[in-house]
């Protein structure tokens, strides 16, 4: 017990330091400034003399076309799909992430009797399907760490042959202020598919959008109009950056590393995520938008690192269980900058 106390608060001292450290602190507006803009644009949007059309982009050609010219698009790694038939999951009903090597594999079902494999394969190129390196990769690379219930379903779909890939690709949320168009969804923010996110943040945006609009008589002024919905990318912050940081953080613990600290961090957050209880319960409300709260997040994140840092030091700590528990630590500083990106006060609320 001792051991863990003395992790708690290592772990504490270099979260503060990271904290302290991050920088880009940002004002919230005033409640009282806010309802001056719903005034103001409900004034203006009655005397605009032509009618405007709002276009929200969203996914699909368009919106990954946009995102290309607007944003800073990045390609972490690819999905090789499969569709497994008459099989069954280990535990029924339910999505399943193997952290395998060199990345994680999901399974999924689709339907009674089809499962969804996706295969991460990192970087931004994936063997070739059709000279057979793909059929190759994934029968000497993937095949060996399937689950043994999968495994028979996962051969026969390899020799169908019916095998598709996708980027996967990242890109933060930039505002671009537009009069008469506004983008949501993937040509405006995506984060790694591994969580499942991009759909959660697509319809807690629209959420924020139709709050915003309601108040409003019409939409005549388009300039007065795009300046009011400003608010909407702070507003929109809580749930997309909570989601958005989870799921690039998790991405990266889940990938397997030669580095001990990578591993430990690995192994710590699975056991982390077994504990059952709130240690379950608490980060599945993170990845589902129910408790969109980055305290919630920068918690789970030292209660994880707190607990590899435990676990490292028992029995005895010796100077390398040392050295990996302080890197483990800072593996946590992607939630700390996080942190100082939105200002601490957000986190209090």
């Amino acid at each position: 017990m001792a051991y863990y106390m003395l992790g708690a608060v290592v772990a504490s001292l270099l979260g503060l330091l990271f904290l302290k450290c991050s920088k880009g602190k940002k004002k919230s507006a005033a409640s009282s400034m806010e309802a001056q803009r719903i005034e103001s644009v409900m004034e203006s949007s009655g005397n605009g003399s032509t009618d405007t059309d709002i276009i929200i982009v969203g996914a699909g050609v368009a919106g990954a076309a946009l995102a290309y010219t607007l944003g800073k698009v990045e390609i972490p790694s690819c999905f090789v799909g499969l569709i497994l038939e008459k099989c069954e999951l280990p535990y029924k009903n339910h999505g399943h992430v193997i952290l395998a090597d060199p990345s994680p594999i999901l399974f999924y079902p689709i339907s009674s009797t089809e499962i969804r494999c996706l295969v991460d394969v990192p970087g931004q190129r994936v063997p070739s399907i059709s000279n057979g390196e793909m059929n190759h990769y994934l029968k000497t690379v993937i095949a060996p760490q399937i689950p043994p219930e999968l495994l028979s379903a996962f051969m026969a779909a390899i020799e169908k042959g019916n095998i598709r890939t996708m980027t996967n690709r990242s890109m933060p949320a930039t505002p671009h202020p537009t009069p008469g168009a506004l983008l949501l969804g993937d040509a405006f923010n995506m984060r790694h598919p591994l969580t499942g996110g991009g759909m959660t943040v697509a319809l807690s945006d629209i959420v924020v959008l139709r709050d915003l609009l309601r108040p409003l008589r019409n939409l005549n002024d388009a300039p007065a109009l795009c300046k009011y919905l400003e608010s909407f990318y702070t507003l929109r912050k809580p749930v997309a950056s909570t989601i958005n940081t989870l799921a690039g953080a998790l991405y990266k613990v889940f990938c397997a590393s030669p580095d001990p600290s990578r591993k430990e961090m690995r192994q710590a957050c699975f056991d982390y995520l077994s504990l059952g209880g709130d240690f379950t319960n608490g980060p599945i409300a993170l990845l589902s938008g129910l408790n969109p709260r980055p305290l919630s997040l920068v918690t789970h994140f030292f209660a994880v690192a707190i607990y590899g840092v435990g676990r490292l030091l028992l029995p005895f700590p010796s100077p390398k269980r040392m050295l990996i528990g302080a890197r483990l630590i800072s593996l946590s500083q992607v939630c700390i900058s996080y942190v100082g990106d939105l200002g601490l006060q957000r986190y209090l609320m």
